[in-house]
C-alpha cells in the first residue's frame, strides 16, 4: 500500500482533555516565564499553582484516560525504542496512532520536569519579599537549595521543550507528517483499519481536574 494521503483516513486519536492540557500548559509555562522575568511574583505563583493542578491531572489521566493518553500506550521497552531510532533517517514516518517511542519518553520527562519545577517553587524564596506557600515548613537552608533547583531546572525544561519542538519540526519538514494539527483537531491521518482511540468520559476529566485544583488550593492555603 502506498503511503499517500489518499490512502489514509482521519482517525480519532487525542481526546479533548489531552488537547486542552497540552495548549494550556504551553500558555501557562510561557506566562510563568514572563511573570518571573517581570517580577510579577503574585501572578507567577498563581500560574505555578495552575500548572501544578494540570500536571497532577495529566498524571492521573495517564492511568484512566483515553487510549493514547495512557502511559501504558506510549511507554515502550528498549527494543522498541532502538528499533524506532533506526527508522529516523528514513523520510517515511513510522506510523503510531499515539506517541512514538521517543515521543513517549519526551512526554514523561517533560511531565516530571514540570512537576519538579512547580514542586520546588512551593518552597522557594527570593531573600527579599516573596516566599512559596510551603516555605514555613522547611528550614531556610533547604528552601535555598530548592530555590536553586527551581532556577536551574527551568533551563532543563527549556532544553526538553526545545528538543520536543525540534522533533515536531523534523517530522513536519523531513518526514512530511504534521503532528501539530492533530493536537488541535484530535484526529490523525492513519491507514484505513486503524482502530480509533477509545475515549474516556469528559465528565471524569472534569471531576479529576476539579479534584486536582482543590488539592493544590488546600496545600497552598494551609
Amino acid at each position: 500500500m502506498s503511503d499517500t494521503s489518499a490512502d489514509k483516513v482521519a482517525t480519532p486519536v487525542w481526546d479533548l482533555p489531552v488537547r486542552l492540557f497540552h495548549w494550556l500548559l504551553v500558555l501557562l509555562i510561557g506566562f510563568s516565564w514572563l511573570s518571573g522575568e517581570m517580577e510579577w511574583m503574585d501572578w507567577h505563583f498563581y500560574s505555578g499553582y495552575a500548572v501544578l493542578a494540570l500536571i497532577l491531572f495529566r498524571i492521573l489521566w495517564g492511568f484512566v484516560g483515553s487510549t493514547h493518553a495512557r502511559f501504558g500506550d506510549f511507554l515502550y521497552g528498549p527494543g522498541a525504542v532502538i528499533g524506532y531510532i533506526r527508522t529516523l533517517p528514513s523520510r517515511t514516518a513510522a506510523k503510531f496512532a499515539g506517541h512514538n517511542p521517543l515521543g513517549g519518553i519526551s512526554v514523561v520527562l517533560i511531565l516530571l520536569c514540570v512537576l519538579l519545577q512547580t514542586g520546588t517553587g512551593l518552597f522557594s524564596n527570593d531573600d527579599i519579599l516573596y516566599e512559596g506557600p510551603l516555605y514555613k515548613h522547611v528550614t531556610k537552608e533547604l528552601s535555598d537549595w530548592l530555590t536553586t533547583i527551581h532556577k536551574y531546572n527551568f533551563n532543563i525544561l527549556l532544553a526538553l521543550i526545545g528538543v520536543h519542538v525540534a522533533a515536531v519540526l523534523y517530522y513536519l519538514l523531513y518526514k512530511s507528517e504534521n503532528l501539530i494539527k492533530p493536537m488541535f483537531t484530535g484526529r490523525k491521518q492513519l491507514p484505513p483499519g486503524t482502530v480509533p482511540a477509545k475515549m474516556a468520559s469528559a465528565w471524569l476529566a472534569l471531576v479529576l481536574i476539579a479534584a486536582c485544583a482543590v488539592m493544590v488550593w488546600f496545600v497552598v492555603t494551609r
